[in-house]
């Protein structure tokens, strides 16, 4: 217990709870309140954090991932569940940062790995947990749809020709040139059949070679990728908002179109 200072001393004797309340307001001085903005749209910018929390969520995450993958092979109930193969690995990304939405994507590619064999899990992790993580890195820096949606259609394009690469290795056939080949004389044969019926000229016939089939099926194979991207843009915009992880908002004229 302290005592009293020594009136010869000249010190001023100052009681304990007004000592306290001095100590305060000293304090007050040094920090700067500021209300919280409830209008501000929250900050998902790299919360690289570390914890029970974060572990468990992108846990659960890429189970989840594994799961729509699993049910959607053996069950398929058409392109619904396509939509939601790269959201999980970008929640993470949005959420925990880079590193967790790695080990996201490496978890549930082991998980298949065990559940459906090597091969399957491959096909899960090109493209679509890749793809999951360059949407999480576009996202998380507000980059605008068309860069995200361009450069996601890139990576489904080489995710396409790896799973056709893939599976031309397993059955010990280049697919890819059995299949223009396949297109080619079918091409050809409609061309015949229209020649014969005269609704088109015969200088139309052989025209349809394998490099062009080839060119076609290229670009054929970009659109569709960006038909698949901006359509996950859109579920990824109506379902990760209300799990407090917004992306960017999307173009003026697709919230027209929204609104219409």
């Amino acid at each position: 217990m302290s005592q009293p200072p020594d009136p010869a001393s000249g010190a001023k004797f100052v009681p304990p709870v007004e000592a306290a309340e001095s100590d305060f307001d000293e304090l007050e001085t040094y920090l700067e309140y500021r209300a919280a903005d409830e209008a501000e749209a929250p900050d998902m910018s790299h919360r690289l954090k570390s914890g029970p929390l974060a572990m468990v969520e992108t846990a659960f995450l890429a189970s989840t991932a594994a799961l729509i993958w699993l049910v959607n092979t053996y069950f398929p109930p058409g392109p619904v569940l396509r939509l939601l193969f790269p959201l999980p690995m970008a929640l993470v990304y949005l959420r925990w940062g880079p590193r967790a939405a790695w080990m996201s994507a490496l978890v549930s590619g082991l998980l298949l790995s065990v559940l459906m064999g090597p091969p399957r899990s491959l096909l899960f992790l090109m493209p679509y947990a890749l793809l999951g993580v360059q949407l999480g890195f576009f996202w998380v820096r507000r980059a605008n749809w068309y860069v995200s949606i361009v450069v996601g259609a890139i990576l489904g394009a080489v995710g396409f020709f790896f799973r056709l690469w893939l599976s031309s290795l397993l059955v010990g056939e280049d697919l890819w040139v059995y299949l223009t080949i396949q297109v080619t004389q079918m091409l050809n044969w409609g061309l015949e059949r229209l020649v014969g019926l005269g609704v088109l000229d015969v200088g139309v016939l052989g025209q349809a070679n394998v490099e062009a089939v080839q060119l076609l099926a290229l670009l054929s194979v970009l659109a569709s990728n960006i038909v698949y991207l901006f359509t996950v843009h859109l579920a990824a915009w109506l379902l990760l908002g209300r799990l407090g992880a917004k992306i960017p908002e999307p173009p003026g004229w697709v919230q027209d179109l929204l609104k219409d």
